[in-house]
């Protein structure tokens, strides 16, 4: 196949030279890359300018409440699952102004917010990542309910995916349906192969921008015995899988089950600390704070990542209306695995395992789910 001859669909092979070659292309092109590096003992979505900033040789040792880095000797450079960062903060930022107001005269002006939005190009994204990114997408970018700061990054990114071929002890995604192999939502996906010796990776085009940016790669046809050793580590992957969760028939037996023993005994542990949300690709509670100068003259109005663990967040006139960590947990989960699809046609959780890979008391989203499931005639005594 020749450069020119490349379609949506086909598959290509790169080595490390060519990856290099991606970089500068994207670079040329304006788009700022971020992806994977190491940052003080752990593996984070930063800003990096070539391939010897990814985490070569290094894998996370995941399980719950559990996460460390670990070196081996190996030239892998996606041979890790994922950190504790999404790609959820580029698209919805932590902390964003909203507007700004100036006193003029007897009233006031406001300020436009003018966003100086870069093009990003994310390198490293996983399939459940990407089904993360939808259903952040399913929030913020409907038409009837369109968030401008968060459609205006979104459509200046340029996916660059790797297919998982090493899942972790917190994974799940198979459960999901979300992983491990990426299906959609991507301009180039890689998958890297480590064989006798030989580390290439199999790049498949995804959309005419992937396309484009791939004519000017060195890159070959790859043999069916290349494409043969790709489909067998993502199987291999699949069967690995650190968890799962039986998700058919959750709605009608969580529904029926709203005061479940289960629901006091997480309450015990958990420190409603956030942390699950705070990593959770998906999650998407904010609040709205209001600034002003003492003087008068200025005010300003901040959006901020909130969560439904905090208990102002669901304060109203008189008080919270969840109070116990009860209540705060039953909502977290809940609307994970079930009013989520109610609302937006997919679920909640893509199965990623960050929240319980990063809750401090391990607390464990399938587990609490399973027992549920699994015992659902136990009520409260």
């Amino acid at each position: 196949m020749a450069k020119d001859d490349l379609e949506i669909g086909d598959e290509v092979i790169i080595n490390g030279e060519g990856l290099q070659q991606l970089f500068e292309i994207l670079s040329r092109e304006g788009y700022r890359i971020f992806g994977p590096t190491i940052h003080h003992t752990a593996l984070v979505y930063d800003q990096i300018r070539s391939v010897s900033d990814l985490p070569v040789g290094w894998r996370d040792v995941q399980e719950a409440g559990t996460y460390r880095l670990v070196k081996e000797d190996t030239e892998s450079l996606f041979g890790y699952v994922l950190g504790p960062q999404s790609w959820k903060k580029y698209l919805h930022p932590p902390v964003v102004r909203l507007w700004r107001a100036e006193r003029e005269g007897g009233g006031f002006h406001v300020v436009e917010e003018k966003y100086q939005i870069p093009q990003y190009a994310f390198l490293g994204v996983r399939s459940c990542e990407i089904h993360a990114i939808y259903s952040l997408d399913s929030v913020f970018g409907t038409q009837e309910f369109s968030d401008p700061i968060y459609n205006e990054r979104r459509k200046k990114v340029f996916i660059l995916a790797v297919n998982c071929t090493r899942p972790g002890g917190t994974c799940f995604c198979v459960s999901m349906n979300t992983g491990p192999e990426v299906k959609s939502g991507f301009d180039i996906a890689l998958t890297e192969v480590l064989d006798n010796g030989r580390h290439y990776f199999i790049a498949e085009v995804g959309t005419e921008k992937g396309t484009n940016v791939l004519r000017d790669v060195t890159c070959r046809n790859p043999n069916e015995e290349e494409k043969r050793t790709a489909r067998a580590l993502l199987k291999e992957a699949a069967r690995l899988m650190g968890r799962n969760l039986d998700t058919s028939n959750l709605k009608s037996i969580f529904y029926e089950n709203f005061e479940h023993h289960q629901w006091e005994k997480v309450a015990e542990r958990c420190l409603t600390c956030a942390n699950c949300t705070m990593v959770c690709p998906t999650c998407f509670c904010n609040t709205i704070a209001d600034a002003n100068t003492l003087n008068g003259e200025h005010a300003e109005r901040w959006r901020r990542w909130d969560s439904c663990f905090t208990l102002d967040f669901s304060y109203i006139h008189g008080g919270s209306i969840r109070t116990s960590e009860k209540s705060r947990y039953r909502q977290w989960l809940t609307h994970k695995l079930i009013t989520w699809k109610e609302q937006f046609g997919t679920l909640g959780c893509v199965g990623c395992g960050r929240c319980i890979t990063w809750c401090p008391v391990g607390i464990d989203i399938t587990e609490e789910a399973r027992t549920i499931l699994e015992e659902p005639s136990s009520p409260v005594k």
